[in-house]
């Protein structure tokens, strides 16, 4: 029987370890990243158009490049010569990430701020309220869980994935999406 390894973290990232069954029926486990968004989305803190906003920020997060590099840029190794041109897609991915940081006030507001760090670097929110908060101040953990939703929510209305109000969630009152519910007393 073998012993079960304590969850560690990865690249600053929390962990947590899953419980489920082999195909033969044996109990194993096995340890995964948690994601913020999605442990956001299944607690109903975030609706679905601010997590796929968020995503959709991330995605191109990430084709941009804009995560500083982590290890020695292949460019510097002798003979590789200059320095390569961006593609049509890491400038397009640029321009979308420009756009929605200035849809949210620039990186120098709260909402700007922790979308960058917690989205596009997939900082915890509890790292970015201690280390970063807002303008280099530590903010409570609460406030920056707020800032953060906000924040998705001018991103999804940004994006076009929800419009300016919201839309009415499934099971209350105009979910027909024909307008608000009109009640005549």
């Amino acid at each position: 029987m073998s012993r079960r390894i304590k969850p560690h973290r990865v690249r600053g990232r929390e962990l947590e370890e899953v419980r489920e069954k082999d195909p033969d029926g044996r109990i194993v486990y096995h340890h995964r990243t948690v994601d913020t968004l999605g442990k956001m989305l299944r607690a109903g803190t975030i609706d679905h158009a601010m997590h796929d906003a968020a995503k959709d920020f991330q995605a191109s997060f990430i084709v941009a490049q804009l995560d500083p590099l982590k290890a020695l840029a292949i460019l510097r190794v002798p003979g590789a010569g200059r320095e390569p041109d961006l593609s049509e897609r890491q400038l397009h991915a640029r321009r979308r990430v420009h756009k929605a940081m200035a849809a949210l006030g620039g990186i120098s507001s709260p909402a700007g701020s922790c979308v960058w760090h917690v989205v596009g670097l997939q900082q915890s929110i509890r790292e970015w309220a201690m280390r970063q908060g807002w303008g280099g101040r530590p903010v409570r953990q609460e406030q920056a869980q707020g800032i953060l939703v906000a924040a998705l929510g001018t991103l999804a209305a940004h994006v076009g994935m929800a419009r300016p109000g919201g839309p009415p969630e499934e099971g209350r009152a105009g979910a027909d999406n024909h307008g608000p519910c009109k009640i005549k007393l």
